[in-house]
């Protein structure tokens, strides 16, 4: 891409699989036209995922600290969640395997036939009170981070 041609970056659930991430970032600031935006999500409350390629948890001062040593502005940084939906997904995590079994032996999949048809009320149980969770703010343990940031300079 060439420099400074992207009015906005949207980075959703990316970084933590970056190895690199101060590198990443210049990229994301040569990219980004004077002026430009920065969208990226981060996961925090959330399960090792595509291992081995799942390197970082990232807290807001370091967001803030990695940003701003990158040098963008105007950094913004929003909650998702907190710890009652923390809490709800966790607990969904632990019955979609029940529900959903990912396995080829049939024997398992039969025994967890009653146990996983039992257990669909308690997901969408739990998937409500998570919704609804969404609108309090309160607590520091949340699902992840969104954060706006801005490449500092007027666009000519």
């Amino acid at each position: 891409m060439e420099d400074g041609t992207a009015d906005v970056i949207l980075c959703a659930e990316v970084l933590e699989h970056v190895f690199d991430v101060q590198t990443f970032l210049a990229e994301g600031q040569r990219c980004l036209r004077a002026g430009g935006t920065l969208l990226l999500t981060v996961p925090f409350a959330a399960r090792w995922h595509y291992t081995p390629h799942d390197y970082w948890r990232f807290t807001p001062s370091s967001l803030n600290l990695l940003l701003s040593e990158a040098g963008f502005v105007d950094v913004r940084t929003y909650q998702r969640g907190n710890p009652i939906t923390v809490a709800a997904y966790k607990c969904m995590a632990v019955l979609l395997p029940i529900i959903l079994p990912q396995t080829n032996r049939l024997a398992r999949r039969v025994a967890l036939l009653l146990p996983g048809v039992l257990a669909i009320p308690v997901l969408a149980a739990l998937a409500l009170i998570a919704q609804l969770s969404l609108g309090l703010d309160y607590g520091d343990d949340c699902l992840g981070y969104t954060l706006v940031a801005t490449k500092p300079g007027v666009q000519v």
